[in-house]
């Protein structure tokens, strides 16, 4: 039963730098990594597996059996693996009747042996047998959980030793050492807090390379004098018949016999009925001289084997009595509630930015421009077409200069020094339920300062369905440009309440949004394997680069639309369209807002820029104080709409190019649809109330 693989020869060349090692195949497709996680009760295994499943992971019952499972796709850099995350199991011998379900699918999985082909239904499982097992262990309770360990070595397969709450054992002053415990075992162990993600990434790192090594544990041998009295049990046992009927190692199942295993009793019945007799005769001889029962001598041997194990592998360690900050600040960041607060916290801090810093430096920059072009209003057509790429490209400049790069530089120092990959691993639960995972987290802040950077981000780091989804819900974020105008509308006409009121409307929405598009969406892609690297200072030649690679599109995609859309309306204007298109717009701005005629070309400059909509409305409206001229029903409308309608033209130039001309539009017609219906129903409520 030995894992086959062929092993991979790499030829020792120069790697050039900057290069990457790429070892083939990839474990992608029909080639997919199988991993079965297997442990204790409480030893952290379904929290390990929470930590890296997709957002819909499968669930079902073994076959005959009442046992849960749950498994899910899992992307381990450019491999792929099928993790499983099998009920929770004590022993494999003696075996409870519910965990015979486990055994058999970590045995043969969706394979037939030949001794199960006089039983009804389906295959032993579901699914293939494993390549690979991780065994999660508490490592506070480490003597106990090994016995299970050198019962998985006899399975012949790879298997991963994941030692869970590595941060307790340190605590209580205790020292494990690894290298002799992995010596001992014959396996990888790998020291992880699946509570907090800590070696999550570096244990499936481990288990993708053992797999691709075909690295199999050898079966820790049973103490001489047991090993002399089963010599004559095991003779018998080797026959081509018996080994090829129950297709499992040999010495598994010479263990599983001698221990009186009633499956294996009952099958070898079955098929072999004439050898019981002499079978079972051999089995009573070989306990004779033995100081316990068969049975209880080999469980007790197993339990010495692990306990001398234990006895070597641990050490008294120094006793941690003080902590540095790193541990303090990874004990608030990545606690499951706590965690959560940190979260806000930063979410406040990116706050502050955009509408503290990001403000003065936009009335440092734009505003400023904009004062020195108001003066000029040209009236031929040459010159409203320069007047036009000058607004354009102060549109441009107030997105880039005090917006895009304060925040783009934030967040990717965040990033460098560890915080954000926190950040992502303690949301990654919640945004679960909206179908993505934690890692855009990121993204979704990025786009409070503008949504262009926050939707090319999603586009580096996701694909497929969660790509859609992200940058759908994305463009729902309050940019710095909508938030400008919600600040100075709501929070001059309609005080703190509006404000907050229309905040959390964006948030309700994105929450539903977000649910309905993963159900629209079914096909789930593969969870992740979160990194948590140690905190480090920002590298700020690195952070340089990265600012540029993330902002670049802006020049190289939103310039010409920008330029280009300014140069069109502004025509419109010049020609005398306006008016037209305002006539046009009625069955919008008048029926179904109930707002003034003369906003129908302000709403449709806000494609370009949002403040500048604005701007647009106070010059329709011929007054900055529009309470003189709306009601609080029409401004309350108004914003409504102003929020959730076509984010901007940049935002669909990069939407287009990361999700394609049919996915963009759908996010134009879904925005422009959410618009409508919500701005309607806050009109209605809104008119009741008074």
């Amino acid at each position: 039963m030995a894992a086959k693989h062929k092993q991979t020869k790499h030829a020792d060349t120069a790697v050039p730098e900057h290069s990457i090692l790429l070892h083939t195949p990839l474990l992608r497709g029909a080639r997919r990594l199988r991993i079965a996680l297997v442990g204790l009760q409480g030893a952290g295994k379904t929290t390990l597996f929470k930590a890296v499943s997709s957002t819909a992971p499968q669930t079902g019952e073994l076959t005959n059996t009442h046992r849960i499972y749950r498994s899910c796709t899992v992307q381990i850099g450019l491999d792929e693996a099928s993790v499983v995350d099998l009920p929770s199991l004590s022993a494999l011998h003696p075996l409870q009747d519910e965990d015979l379900g486990t055994l058999k699918y970590l045995l043969w999985g969706n394979e037939r042996p030949p001794i199960t082909a006089h039983e009804s239904g389906a295959a032993p499982a579901p699914f293939e047998p494993p390549d690979l097992i991780v065994q999660v262990i508490d490592a506070t309770n480490l003597q106990s959980q090994l016995e299970l360990t050198l019962e998985l070595s006899q399975l012949g397969r790879p298997v991963v030793l994941a030692l869970n709450h590595m941060d307790e054992v340190r605590r209580k002053g205790l020292h494990i050492n690894l290298r002799a415990l992995s010596s001992q075992l014959g396996m990888p162990v790998v020291p992880i807090s699946a509570r907090m993600g800590q070696g999550i990434a570096d244990l499936f790192r481990t288990a993708v390379a053992t797999a691709r090594q075909a690295i199999c544990s050898l079966p820790q041998a049973s103490s001489p004098h047991i090993a002399s009295s089963l010599e004559a049990l095991n003779t018998a046992l080797k026959q081509p018949g018996i080994a090829a009927a129950f297709r499992v190692p040999h010495q598994f199942l010479l263990m599983l016999f001698a221990s009186g295993h009633a499956y294996i009793e009952r099958e070898l019945q079955e098929h072999f009925g004439p050898l019981m007799p002499s079978l079972l005769s051999l089995r009573a001889a070989s306990g004779l001289g033995l100081p316990r029962p068969l049975a209880e001598e080999i469980h007790a041997d197993r339990h010495h084997r692990a306990a001398t194990i234990f006895e070597s592998a641990l050490r008294p360690g120094p006793h941690e009595k003080e902590h540095g900050w790193r541990f303090w600040l990874d004990a608030f960041m990545l606690h499951r509630q706590w965690g959560l607060l940190a979260s806000l916290a930063v979410f406040a801090g990116v706050l502050f930015v955009v509408f503290e810093v990001s403000g003065w430096i936009d009335s440092q920059t734009t505003q400023r421009l904009i004062e020195v072009s108001s003066g000029w209003q040209p009236q031929s057509t040459a010159g409203v077409v320069g007047r036009a790429i000058a607004d354009g490209f102060i549109g441009l400049i107030g997105i880039v200069v005090p917006y895009m790069l304060p925040l783009l530089l934030l967040l990717i120092a965040l990033e460098e020094m560890g915080l954000m990959h926190r950040i992502a691993f303690v949301v990654d639960r919640g945004f679960h339920k909206i179908g993505l995972h934690g890692g855009v987290a990121v993204p979704f802040l990025l786009g409070l300062g503008c949504n262009v950077p926050a939707i090319s981000a999603v586009a580096r780091s996701t694909s497929g369905r969660e790509r859609l989804i992200a940058s759908v819900l994305i463009a729902f974020v309050p940019c710095s440009a909508r938030s400008a105008i919600i600040l100075a509308v709501a929070g001059k006409y309609l005080g703190v309440l509006g404000v907050i009121g229309i905040y959390a409307l964006t948030l309700l929405l994105i929450a539903v949004m977000g649910l309905i598009l993963s159900h629209r969406q079914s096909e789930v892609g593969p969870g992740q394997v979160q990194e948590i690297p140690p905190y480090t200072l920002p590298n700020w030649r690195a952070m340089l680069h990265e600012t540029w690679a993330r902002s670049s599109d802006v020049l190289t995609i939103v310039t010409p639309l920008l330029v280009g859309g300014s140069i069109v309306l502004a025509l419109l204007g010049h020609f005398g369209a306006d008016g037209v298109i305002n006539t046009l717009l009625t069955p919008l701005t008048q029926w179904w807002l109930g707002l003034p005629l003369v906003l129908g070309l302000p709403l449709l400059f806000g494609v370009l820029r949002k403040e500048l909509s604005l701007l647009m409305i106070f010059q329709a409206l011929g007054t900055q104080d529009i309470d003189t001229v709306l009601r609080p029903v029409q401004i309350l409308t108004l914003l409504v709409f102003i929020t959730f309608y076509v984010p901007c033209i940049s935002t669909f130039a990069i939407m287009n190019k990361t999700l394609g001309r049919k996915q963009a539009w759908f996010s134009v017609l879904l925005s422009v649809g959410v618009a409508l219906v919500l701005s309607a129903l806050v009109r209605m409520v809104m008119r009741v109330v008074a």
